[in-house]
C-alpha cells in the first residue's frame, strides 16, 4: 500500500509544522447529507515549504472562514494536511490490510490447518 507511511506520519501528526490559511469552502452533496472542507495555502514554520490549493483533513462548512490560519502539519502527502492532533485515517487502512490478508489467506488456511496438525494417525488393525 502506497499510501502506508504518510497515512502513518498523519495519525501520529508527524511531518512539517506550519501554518494553513483557508481560501476556498468546498461541498459535496450526498444523499440525506453534505460533506464540506476547505481549500488553502500551507507554509511552514520556517517558511522553506509553500504550498498552494491544499486541503486542510477534517475540516469543515463551520471550521474556519476564508483568510482564517490555523496550525497544521505537512506529512507529504500530495494535495492534503493535518491538524497538529492528527488524523484517524489509519483505522480505514489498517482494515483493508486485513480484510486484504484474510481474503488471500482462506484458500490456503485448510492445507496450513493439515501441516499443522501433521499426519494422520495409523488406524489400528483389530
Amino acid at each position: 500500500m502506497p499510501n502506508i507511511g504518510p497515512v502513518m506520519r498523519a495519525a501520529r501528526a508527524d511531518g512539517t509544522p506550519g501554518v494553513f490559511t483557508a481560501e476556498r469552502l468546498y461541498c459535496v452533496q450526498h444523499p440525506g447529507h453534505e460533506s464540506c472542507g476547505w481549500i488553502g495555502r500551507f507554509r511552514s514554520d520556517d517558511g522553506a515549504l509553500r504550498r498552494t490549493g491544499v486541503t486542510l483533513h477534517g475540516s469543515g462548512r463551520d471550521s474556519h472562514h476564508i483568510g482564517r490560519e490555523t496550525r497544521a502539519v505537512d506529512v507529504g502527502r500530495m494535495n492534503r494536511v493535518y491538524g497538529p492532533e492528527g488524523s484517524s485515517e489509519w483505522v480505514f487502512t489498517v482494515l483493508i490490510l486485513v480484510a486484504g490478508t484474510v481474503i488471500l489467506a482462506y484458500p490456503h488456511a485448510r492445507s496450513l490447518r493439515r501441516s499443522i496438525a501433521g499426519p494422520p494417525a495409523p488406524e489400528s488393525m483389530a
